[in-house]
């Protein structure tokens, strides 16, 4: 299995820093000849610098910013003492300075490191050497501060990101849930009893063929009827659960080819109105807004026994309003109920709520029993 380089960002900032320490000590010990406090100070440093980037152990939180402060301090000792004998060593790690504060910590603490270095040059009297560092720190600072300022404003950018991520699929297995449920129930409810009745009128037939042959045939023949009805419920069921193929994003073209099928399928005669233009739902609300049309034909044939049905869809400037009405036997209620009135009795198709309330929009159900029913949906846009 091939390796993969991984930059560690600390242990690099540790390595770096051990060598400019190493190089101060050795460049002020045998180029610059001091033997003042000076050198024991650069030497504890060093050492200090050294054991941290050998032992590897990462910093963080109070002793990452002690280690910064501390880092600090060293340069302001550099820009005091070394910048007109070796002006590089103290731009070199001023640069360093910057960059760990970048890299390790926040934008704060950036501020305050390049605020301070700029203070400390533009306000301790140097030589020419000293102004050069001046200019390295107030326009290294400012990059400094932008640079850990976009880098502040990034992550917060990924963090909101990942936040709407983790709602996304906490909704998409919410949405998945609720289908399982939604598919569950219509099974136990369509197909299910449906065989279990088919069982229970086998059952049947076969005591009524021992007494009675030609009564068992005939009822055979009955049976033969009802197996029939059940497989077109099925494969209606079945077609039912298949997405559908939304081409171009137009909804009105879906939703007509939709109805031709139910007719097809059920031999009840559908008249369909709407104009085929773009409707501008989103990917996820056309499949569920399809889902809703094909699940509220499917409840006429199954339970209305209607002889003819309108599907009706027309766009206003902040709404898809689609109506679907049939002259079936309608429900055991009577009257005109809108969604909230629909949860609160405990009336009309669970699932449909669900989806029409998960869509934010607006569902209305007319029950007219002995003459039928029809179902308003309006979907903001």
């Amino acid at each position: 299995m091939a390796s993969r380089f991984q930059f560690d960002t600390p242990r690099w900032v540790a390595i770096v820093r051990a060598v400019l320490a190493i190089a101060a000590v050795a460049l002020d010990f045998f180029y610059l000849k001091q033997r003042g406090v000076l050198i024991y100070v650069l030497a504890g440093y060093g050492a200090y610098a050294s054991g941290v980037a050998v032992s590897g152990n990462p910093r963080a939180g109070m002793v990452a910013l002690l280690a910064l402060f501390g880092d600090t301090v060293y340069f302001l000792l550099l820009a005091g003492n070394l910048t007109e004998s070796l002006p590089w060593l103290a731009t070199a790690y001023l640069l360093f300075l910057l960059s760990e504060g970048l890299l390790l910590h926040d934008a704060v603490e950036v501020a305050v490191v390049a605020a301070t270095t700029a203070i400390f040059c533009a306000l301790v009297p140097q030589p020419e050497g000293l102004r050069a560092l001046e200019r390295t720190a107030v326009v290294g600072g400012v990059l400094a501060c932008g640079m850990a300022v976009h880098r502040k404003r990034e992550q917060a950018e990924i963090d909101q990101i990942r936040d709407d991520l983790q709602a996304a699929r906490a909704a998409a297995d919410k949405a998945t849930d609720l289908e399982r449920q939604r598919i569950g129930s219509d099974f136990h409810d369509g197909p299910l009893q449906s065989f279990i009745s088919l069982q229970m009128r086998l059952e049947i037939l076969r005591k009524l063929l021992e007494r009675d042959f030609q009564a068992g045939m005939k009822d055979l023949k009955d049976l033969q009827a009802l197996a029939q009805s059940q497989v077109r419920d099925l494969r209606a069921f079945v077609h039912s659960m298949r997405p559908v193929d939304v081409e171009g994003g137009n909804l009105v073209a879906a939703v007509r080819r939709i109805a031709e099928m139910f007719q097809k399928e059920s031999g009840i005669p559908v008249a369909f109105t709407g104009a085929s233009k773009p409707v501008g739902l989103t990917q996820e609300m056309t499949q569920e807004v399809l889902a809703m049309v094909r699940e509220a034909l499917h409840n006429v044939q199954k339970h209305a026994a209607a002889t003819r049905v309108a599907v009706t869809m027309e766009k206003t400037d902040r709404a898809l309003e689609i109506s679907i009405d049939d002259n079936g036997h309608g429900y055991s209620f009577a009257g005109t109920y809108s969604l909230e009135e629909l949860e609160l009795l405990r009336l009309g198709p669970v699932s449909l709520q669900r989806r029409a309330r998960a869509l934010n929009a607006e569902m209305q159900l007319e029950s007219r029993p002995g003459r039928g029913a029809g179902l308003k949906l309006r979907i903001p846009l």
